[in-house]
This record gives structure tokens, C-alpha cells and sequence, in this order.
């Protein structure tokens, strides 16, 4: 289990390289959702800095032309868990990180309010890495541990909370596969 310090909160594993994306949670909001990502930028390849200068406000449109038509978006996400494991923190866990865009839940719009978003360095057209897998069960496990208002285990997609507008992370994410290195049933049903 990775250790998630409740008071900075901040992931002891994680490389931090702080976003500008980010604002303080409504009052009153417990964070009670994780929702899990897939990204990759350019689209379909990986490894670079493109991820972290998208939620820096440092892509260079120069750079791909892809980059033109996303570079002047401001977004983040809490956590990318890239191909070999590794984490990058961007936006600390008690802070709203800008992941979800117009999103619902249980009736409860507004996701970012009430979620930690984990982004997985990959596409919807393939699958991730045992090495992702275990990486984001360990961070989990940590965040679950660090707040218990996430005691209910609802980890959901992009896809689950942004139907018809998002994908992410897709087709080739293994629900059960997770829910098994949790090693305890998650509480939101998935249709895999």
C-alpha cells in the first residue's frame, strides 16, 4: 500500500510536480469517489512530458499538431500512473483537481467536487500494464486508508460518469482485475 499523507495530501511514491489546474472543494464536500482516466498525448503513444505540460499550462502547440486544437485547456488530474508504474502527482488529494468535465454520479453532478481523478497513461484501443494495475491498486489502498469518507470503495471510469462524452480508460480496462488486487468487491457495478 502507498502512503497518502492525510495533512498534505500528498502520495509518499509520487514525483509531485504541482498544476495550476486546481481549486479548493466546495465546504462541506467529502471526497467519496475515484475515478480512474486514460490518456495519452500525442493520442496512441507513450512516454514524454506532453501529459505533464497539458496539466501545467506548458504544451507546445509546435510540438504535434494535435496540440493545437487542446492548448489552451486547463485541466489536471490528482495522480498519471504511467506505462512502468511510476506516479506523477499534479494536484494534491484534498484539493479539486480539474479531471471530469460536465459529469454525474448517483444523481450528484459536478464530479470534481467529490472525486479523486487517476489518470492511466494509455488509449481505449489497448491494454494496460500489470505494472498500472498495481500501481493504481497500491494507491488505492492508500487513498482508502488516508480518507475514510472513501470507505464505500466507489471506483468508477470516465466513461461511467460522463456517458456518451467520454470513453476513458476503455474497453480494455480490467474491472475485475482490480477489484481482485483490492482484494474487496467494488460497490459501483461494472459492465465489462
Amino acid at each position: 500500500m502507498y502512503y497518502v499523507d492525510f495533512k498534505s495530501g500528498l502520495c509518499e511514491q509520487a514525483e509531485f510536480i504541482k498544476s495550476p489546474n486546481y481549486d479548493e472543494r466546495p465546504p462541506g464536500v467529502d471526497v467519496d469517489l475515484i475515478v480512474v482516466h486514460g490518456i495519452s498525448l500525442p493520442p496512441d503513444q507513450f512516454g514524454g512530458h506532453a501529459v505533464t505540460q497539458l496539466f501545467t499550462n506548458q504544451l507546445d502547440p509546435a510540438e504535434d499538431p494535435y496540440f493545437e486544437s487542446i492548448k489552451d485547456l486547463k485541466v489536471s488530474a490528482h495522480v498519471l500512473i504511467r506505462r512502468d508504474g511510476r506516479l506523477i502527482q499534479y494536484v494534491p488529494f484534498h484539493c479539486r483537481a480539474w479531471h471530469a468535465g460536465v459529469s454525474q454520479f448517483e444523481g450528484r453532478e459536478r464530479c470534481n467536487d467529490f472525486s479523486i481523478g487517476i489518470e492511466l497513461e494509455g488509449t481505449d484501443q489497448c491494454c494496460y500494464t500489470a505494472s498500472q494495475y498495481h500501481a493504481l491498486a497500491e494507491l488505492i489502498q492508500g487513498l482508502w486508508q488516508a480518507y475514510p469518507s472513501l470507505a464505500g470503495h466507489k471506483v468508477v471510469g470516465h466513461q461511467h460518469i460522463a456517458p456518451g462524452r467520454k470513453t476513458d480508460p476503455g474497453q480494455y480496462f480490467q474491472w475485475v482485475s482490480l477489484a481482485r488486487l483490492l482484494d474487496v468487491p467494488l460497490t459501483w457495478q461494472h459492465k465489462e
